[in-house]
C-alpha cells in the first residue's frame, strides 16, 4: 500500500516493514518479496484473462453497441459482487473510494471507446498503452515517490515493445494528433489514475464490497450515456456469453484479484504487468485464426516481457545484493 505522501522524494518500496536498523532482517525481505510475488503472479493471471475478452468483444459488439455492452457487462458484475458482499457494498468507505475508482474506470473505457471512431486501433493501442509510462510520472508528481531504476528500466523497454507491438500507422507524428488520439490520450491517463488509486486505496481484506461499487459506478455512468449514443441490440448468444464472461470473470473476479494484488505490490509493477495485456491478446487471436503476427509484433512483444522480466529479476537481484552486503 502506498503511505502518506512523504517529501522530499522517497524511492518506491512496495508494501515492505520499515526497520530501525539500516538493513531490512532478512525473513522480512524474504516474507515481502514472497508475498510481492504472489501479487504479481496473481495481476499477470487476471491480464491473460483480459487478453481473452479483446476476441469476445469484438465477436459481441457486432450485435450491440459500445455503452449497451459496457452496461450490461457491469451491471452484472455488480450484481453478483453486491450478492457476495452484502452489507460491505454500504460502507462509507467503500462508497466513497468505490464511486472514484469506478468514475475514473468509466472514463477510461468510454474515453477509448468514443476515440476510436477517429483513429485507428493500432494508435488507439499504443496511445492508451502509454499508461506504462504515465504511471511512475504521476507517482513521482502526486506521491513524490520515485520508482526504482529496474522499475524504470522495464518500463522503457515496455513502451518501446508497445510501439513495434501496435504499429502505429505512420508513427504518432503522421498528420498530427487527431480527436481520436487525445481522447486516447485521456484514457491512458484515467486508467493510470485508476492503478495509482487502487494502490493507495486498496484493502488488504473484504475488497468485494468496494469493488461492487466500482461495477455499479461503471455501469450507472455508462447507462447515462445510452440516451445520447446510437443504440443497438440483438440478443445473440455471442453477445449473450460476452455480456455474462466479462461481467463475471473479466470484471468482478479481475477487479477483485487486481485489488487485491494492488495492496501488496506497487503501482509501477502492476502498470508493467498489465502491457501484456496486447500480447495475451494477440496470443489468443493468433490461436484463434484470426491474425498472424510478422517478425516486428514478435519483437515488441519480446521488450514487452523482457521489460516485465527486468522488473521483476532486477528487484530480486537488487534485494538478494542488499541482503549479503556488509553491515556498514
Amino acid at each position: 500500500m502506498v503511505t502518506d505522501r512523504l517529501s522530499p522524494l522517497q524511492v518506491e518500496t512496495p508494501d515492505m516493514s520499515t526497520s530501525t536498523s539500516d538493513m531490512l532482517p532478512v525473513a522480512s525481505d524474504s516474507a515481502s518479496r514472497s508475498q510481492r510475488l504472489r501479487a504479481d503472479g496473481a495481476l499477470a493471471l487476471i491480464t491473460s484473462l483480459w487478453g481473452i475478452t479483446f476476441v469476445v468483444v469484438k465477436d459481441a459488439l457486432g450485435h450491440g453497441d459500445p455503452f449497451t455492452f459496457l452496461t450490461l457487462r457491469f451491471l452484472v458484475g455488480a450484481v453478483v459482487l453486491t450478492a457476495l458482499a452484502g452489507r460491505q457494498v454500504l460502507t462509507a468507505r467503500n462508497l466513497r473510494t468505490g464511486t472514484m475508482l469506478g468514475t475514473c474506470l468509466f472514463l477510461a473505457f468510454a474515453l477509448q471507446t468514443v476515440g476510436l471512431a477517429t483513429t485507428t486501433p493500432s494508435r488507439s493501442a499504443f496511445i492508451t498503452g502509454l499508461c506504462v509510462l504515465l504511471v511512475p510520472l504521476l507517482s513521482v508528481v502526486v506521491y513524490r515517490r520515485a520508482p526504482k531504476f529496474t522499475s524504470l528500466l522495464g518500463v522503457g523497454l515496455a513502451a518501446v515493445g508497445l510501439y513495434f507491438f501496435t504499429q502505429p500507422e505512420g508513427g504518432l507524428t503522421a498528420g498530427g494528433l487527431s480527436r481520436g488520439d487525445v481522447l486516447s490520450l485521456g484514457c491512458a491517463v484515467a486508467y493510470a489514475c485508476h492503478i495509482l488509486l487502487t494502490e493507495r486505496h486498496a484493502p488488504k481484506q473484504g475488497v468485494m464490497g468496494l469493488v461492487a461499487v466500482q461495477l455499479w459506478t461503471v455501469a450507472a455512468l455508462s447507462a447515462a450515456c445510452l440516451p445520447f449514443v446510437e443504440r443497438r441490440l440483438t440478443w445473440h448468444p455471442s453477445l449473450v456469453g460476452a455480456v455474462l464472461l466479462c461481467g463475471v470473470l473479466a470484471s468482478a473476479l479481475a477487479i477483485s484479484v487486481q485489488t487485491w494484488g494492488q495492496a501488496r505490490t506497487t503501482a509501477v509493477r502492476a502498470a508493467l504487468i498489465y502491457s501484456l495485456e496486447s500480447v495475451f491478446a494477440a496470443v489468443y487471436s493468433v490461436a484463434l485464426g484470426y491474425e498472424v503476427l510478422g517478425p516486428r509484433e514478435w519483437m515488441g512483444g519480446g521488450l514487452i516481457l523482457s521489460g516485465v522480466l527486468m522488473s521483476e529479476v532486477g528487484a530480486v537481484a537488487w534485494l538478494w545484493w542488499r541482503a549479503r552486503a556488509p553491515a556498514r
